[in-house]
C-alpha cells in the first residue's frame, strides 16, 4: 500500500472527503485474505470506513474456515496472490466450490510473469497492483462488485 507522508496525527488524509469517496462506498460483506498484518489491518480499516463489512483472514485455510462458518452471504473476495501454503488462486477455487462463484479482487506486489503463472486472470476477477492507496482499493472493490447507478 502507498502511504502519503503525514506530519499531523489529527490529519484526515487517510480517506478523501465524502464527495470523492461516495462512488466507492458499499454495504456488502467482503472476505479479505492477506498474510501481511499491517496491509491487512489498513485495508480492513479503509474498507470499513467505506461502509463494507469485512471478514479478515491471514491465510488460505483460515479464510476457507471463516467463510464456511459465517452465516451472512459473502459478496466478494479480496486476496493476495502469493500467500504461504495455499496461494490466492487456491483459496478462491476452494471458496468457489463451497460458496459458488464470487467476484474476486486479487492484489499483489508481484508483476507480469509471476501473475501470469498464478493463473488469476479470468472472467469475474480483477487485479490491483501493490502498493495502492485506500481509494484505489475502494474503487477496485466497487468495480468488482458492480458500479452503483
Amino acid at each position: 500500500m502507498y502511504f502519503p507522508c503525514v506530519r499531523d496525527s489529527n490529519s484526515e488524509h487517510r480517506l478523501p472527503p465524502d464527495s470523492e469517496s461516495d462512488g466507492c462506498r458499499g454495504t456488502e460483506t467482503l472476505l479479505l485474505v492477506e498474510d501481511e498484518p499491517m496491509v491487512r489491518n489498513v485495508a480492513e480499516l479503509a474498507l470499513k470506513r467505506l461502509g463494507y463489512r469485512v471478514l479478515s483472514a491471514s491465510d488460505g485455510p483460515s479464510a476457507v474456515q471463516l467463510a464456511e462458518s459465517t452465516i451472512e452471504p459473502i459478496h466478494g473476495i479480496i486476496t493476495d496472490v502469493v500467500l504461504p501454503g495455499m496461494g490466492g488462486r487456491e483459496v478462491v477455487d476452494a471458496l468457489h466450490k463451497r460458496l459458488g462463484p464470487l467476484p474476486t479482487l486479487y492484489v499483489s506486489g508481484y508483476t507480469g510473469d509471476r501473475i501470469d503463472e498464478e493463473g488469476i486472470k479470468s472472467e469475474g476477477s480483477y487485479f490491483l497492483q501493490k502498493p495502492f492507496m485506500a481509494m484505489d482499493l475502494g474503487r477496485s472493490v466497487r468495480r468488482m462488485l458492480g458500479e452503483r447507478k
